[in-house]
């Protein structure tokens, strides 16, 4: 089946980013949130990243209008059921995502594509609460989206072949390069980034070096683009924990247990850029 019309479930940092590519790639888009206030408040966050291209000549106001006019919002998931694929984008809860893909199964036209920007959600548990568990795949897209070129897609024992080599085309229409995956908790990067932030919050608990020469050494080192601990504040540490925490239940291995000075961070309320404060502190600009 061809894709034409896309859904995206939350209008967050990650769903307004996904929505963007999709629409900048020519597909009608629709995406809802739970209300009308943070619908806005993504759609203004959108408009925002899409003018700034335009003043630093990245895009075209013409291109940049044109993918505003395909963009719809909406408040109701009903407003979905045109849609070839949804990509459910929306807070990590496992219970919230099971009925809410039930509710879109319900909704969606049968031979519709339901997938989830999760990383560390069951996917397999996404699929069983349809009754087109074929049709359901996991798309990881990493953020910031529009920058960004790498989505996992996951597959579940469940998904059938059309439906995975659909959506794998999909990702590819947006300019991004699409890394096939099993579902398994955390996917292919999460599983090897994730014991590597929290050891370097275990190798500072100790007290080894600072935050800035840790961060300098894995950057000047090992060629990586940030350090842990800026990675962690732009990830957002409450994220990091909950992703850990998701890990260790699952594996019951003590690479992936929380470092208790991750936990009290969260408990503080320091949990990186969006909050001013984690392991750095951020003036307005997140500077």
């Amino acid at each position: 089946m061809a894709i034409k019309t896309v859904g995206v479930i939350g209008c967050g940092v990650m769903g307004s980013g996904i929505t963007q590519v999709s629409a900048q790639s020519g597909f009608q888009t629709v995406v809802v949130e739970a209300n009308q206030e943070l619908l806005d408040r993504g759609l203004g966050r959108l408009r925002q990243t899409l003018a700034g291209l335009v003043e630093r000549g990245r895009l075209e106001a013409k291109a940049r209008d044109a993918t505003l006019e395909r963009i719809t919002g909406a408040i109701r998931l009903e407003d979905l059921k045109a849609c070839d694929l949804v990509v459910e984008a929306m807070t990590e809860n496992q219970q919230l995502k099971n009925e809410t893909f039930a509710k879109l199964d319900r909704i969606s036209p049968p031979s519709a594509i339901l997938a989830t920007n999760t990383s560390s959600c069951n996917v397999t548990q996404l699929a069983a609460a349809t009754t087109r568990p074929g049709r359901v795949v996991g798309l990881h897209f990493f953020n910031p989206v529009p920058l960004m070129k790498l989505v996992e897609v996951a597959r579940t024992i469940l998904t059938d072949d059309a439906a995975l080599g659909t959506a794998t085309e999909w990702v590819r229409s947006l300019g991004k390069v699409p890394v096939q995956t099993k579902d398994a908790t955390a996917f292919i990067v999460n599983r090897l980034l994730v014991p590597y932030l929290l050891d370097a919050v275990r190798v500072y608990e100790g007290g080894l070096a600072s935050l800035e020469d840790i961060d300098q050494a894995m950057k000047l080192g090992c060629g990586y683009p940030m350090g842990p601990f800026t990675l962690l504040d732009l990830v957002g540490l409450d994220t990091a924990l909950y992703v850990a925490e998701v890990m260790f239940e699952e594996f019951r291995e003590a690479r992936y247990a929380p470092p208790p000075l991750l936990k009290r961070m969260v408990t503080a309320g320091r949990l990186g850029r969006k909050s001013g404060r984690g392991f750095y502190t951020y003036d307005a600009e997140n500077r």
